[in-house]
């Protein structure tokens, strides 16, 4: 991973105030970037429970903002890594634990479902 950039107080305020409005819009919010098989894997676990009006799936590897997304990603969940899965506001980790929630029963609970 490379290090982080320096950005500009106003460009992360930008970014926070985004993704916070994101993670807080929708049931499951997912930042993801399109060839990474983690996210894949979790984007895969994900669509199993037919809840398209309850997700949002960004990919941010076209994005400019990229990694300042990926620098508050890390500074609000410990993991600057995609993907980061949000459910309910508060991100659950990444695709291995997405899975891991899965096998043990308790993402469909985490879902409403």
């Amino acid at each position: 991973m490379g290090a982080t950039q320096s950005y500009s107080e106003e460009k992360m305020a930008d970014v926070k105030k985004m993704i916070d409005a994101k993670i807080n819009s929708k049931k499951v919010v997912v930042y993801s970037k399109t060839y990474c098989p983690f996210c894949k894997k979790a984007k895969d676990v994900l669509k199993q429970y037919n809840i398209p009006e309850d997700i949002e799936i960004i990919e941010i590897e076209d994005n400019p903002d990229c990694s300042a997304i990926q620098d508050y990603l890390c500074q609000i969940t410990g993991a600057r890594s995609v993907p980061r899965v949000f459910i309910n506001g508060k991100c659950i980790g990444g695709g291995d634990e997405t899975v891991a929630l899965q096998k043990s029963g308790k993402l469909k609970g985490m879902l409403g479902l």
